[in-house]
């Protein structure tokens, strides 16, 4: 019940409505923990690259919105952004499926190379509670967890129901199938009793 009203939480929804319009559904919500001593690096990616290859989604218009539950710091494996990729739209991509765990879309060495020359990297860290918002083709990816510190992100995916998926082939707890639009729930939402519905 925390997190769907996390995910309704107008200081989340109401920013992406801003920029993509009023008709959105959820497309992806989870909990990104980077473990302590565990957690291990996430290569060069966008997330796009998935959304569109896997799902069939047909345009870079999603939004990630992170909250960090914890504090992230230099140390506990933060997201890393290249900036200005975002500026170049998809990158070439291939699929990764021996480097890390779980199997992802990467970008080429060379390519990750001349954007950083050309833009620079940031690191995205910040006390609990802090925000994110990156649009579909920006570029990151993270180090591995090597502190006692854990490192759990909230990240809700909004994206334009006209955008929305052309291929049902992954699981619903990897990709939602629902695309009825969010709602904005109150701004004190998450400080109501739980059995209190915002």
């Amino acid at each position: 019940p925390i997190f769907d009203r996390l995910s309704h939480h107008p200081r989340l929804v109401e920013p992406a409505r801003q920029l993509l319009g009023p008709d959105l559904y959820i497309q992806q919500t989870k909990i990104n923990v980077k473990a302590a001593f565990d957690g291990e690096a996430w290569q060069w990616h966008y997330d796009f690259a998935t959304h569109h290859a896997e799902d069939g989604v047909p345009k870079p218009l999603a939004l990630n919105l992170h909250v960090f539950l914890e504090d992230v710091n230099e140390f506990n494996g933060p997201l890393y952004f290249i900036k200005g990729s975002h500026c170049y739209g998809p990158a070439p991509s291939y699929h990764d499926t021996t480097t890390t765990s779980y199997p992802l879309w990467c970008v080429e060495r060379d390519t990750i190379a001349n954007l950083i020359e050309e833009g620079g990297l940031v690191s995205a860290t910040g006390l609990a509670g802090t925000g994110l918002i990156f649009g579909d083709v920006m570029v990151h990816g993270s180090p591995p967890n090597m502190s006692p510190w854990d490192r759990p992100i909230f990240s809700l995916i909004l994206n334009p129901i006209t955008n929305r998926q052309t291929k049902l082939a992954r699981p619903e707890y990897k990709h939602h199938t629902d695309f009825t639009p969010v709602t904005s729930a109150s701004d004190g939402c998450l400080l109501e009793p739980l059995t209190a519905r915002c």
